[in-house]
C-alpha cells in the first residue's frame, strides 16, 4: 500500500501568487453552520499581513474547542482587518442557504476597514457583489492561511453564539450539538417543535415535528 503524502502544506502559496500577479489587499474568506437545523449561517473575512502565517491555524473542523478558542484572539490581534457577519434563520428560509452564505460573506467583506482588492472564498462558488476580483479555493481552509483564519473566526462566532441561546431555549441543548441534526436535536424538535432560531425550509422532511 502507498504512503500517504504528507508532504506539508504552503499556507502562503496563494496569498503569495496574488500579491506576485499584483494584487494589493488580500482577503480569505469563509463561512460555518450551513448545514444545521438551527440558527445562523456566519461568515468571516480576514486580511492578513504579507507573509504572515498564525502558527496552529488550520481547518477549523480539524481543530479542537479549546484551540480555535485560543487562536481566536491571535487571529483578530494580528490580522490587518477582519470581519465577521451573520445571515438569520429567517434570511436563510427566505432566500435559501446557499444565497444566505453568499448574504454574510458579503456583509463580513464589507466590515474590512481596509478594502480587499482580491477575495478567496472557500468553495467552489463566488458570492456575487463582492465589488472586487474573487476566486475560490476548493478545501481553502486547509490550504490557505488567511481562509483558515476565517474559518476559525466563523466557527467560533457561531459557536459562541449558539452557546448563549442555549439559555434561552434549554429544552434543545443547543450549547452541546449546535443546532446540527443529531437524534437528541430531532428528538427535542419531535417533542417541544420549532423555536423562533430553526430553520422551518430544512424541517420540511423531517416526520414528527409539531408544526
Amino acid at each position: 500500500m502507498a504512503s500517504k503524502n504528507t508532504e506539508p502544506v504552503d499556507w502562503l502559496l496563494y496569498e503569495r501568487t496574488a500579491y506576485e500577479e499584483g494584487f494589493l489587499c488580500v482577503c480569505g474568506v469563509d463561512e460555518a453552520g450551513r448545514g444545521p437545523l438551527a440558527g445562523p449561517v456566519c461568515a468571516a473575512a480576514v486580511i492578513l499581513p504579507k507573509n504572515t502565517i498564525i502558527e496552529g491555524t488550520n481547518d477549523s473542523k480539524k481543530l479542537t474547542e479549546k484551540k480555535r478558542e485560543a487562536l481566536f484572539d491571535i487571529i483578530k490581534e494580528k490580522a490587518v482587518s477582519y470581519g465577521i457577519a451573520f445571515a438569520s434563520p429567517e434570511e436563510i428560509d427566505e432566500i435559501n442557504i446557499l444565497q444566505a452564505t453568499f448574504l454574510a460573506m458579503r456583509r463580513a467583506v464589507e466590515q474590512l476597514t481596509l478594502p480587499p482588492d482580491l477575495v478567496m472564498i472557500d468553495g467552489n462558488q463566488i458570492p456575487p457583489g463582492l465589488g472586487c476580483d474573487a476566486r475560490c479555493i476548493v478545501k481553502g481552509d486547509a490550504l490557505s492561511s488567511s481562509i483558515a483564519c476565517a474559518s476559525i473566526l466563523a466557527k467560533v462566532t457561531r459557536d459562541r453564539y449558539m452557546t448563549e441561546i442555549a439559555r434561552e431555549y434549554p429544552e434543545y441543548n443547543f450549547a452541546k450539538h449546535k443546532g446540527y441534526g443529531t437524534k437528541e436535536h430531532i428528538e427535542a424538535l419531535r417533542t417541544h417543535g420549532m423555536c423562533p432560531i430553526h430553520r422551518r425550509s430544512f424541517l420540511k422532511k423531517i416526520e414528527g415535528i409539531p408544526r
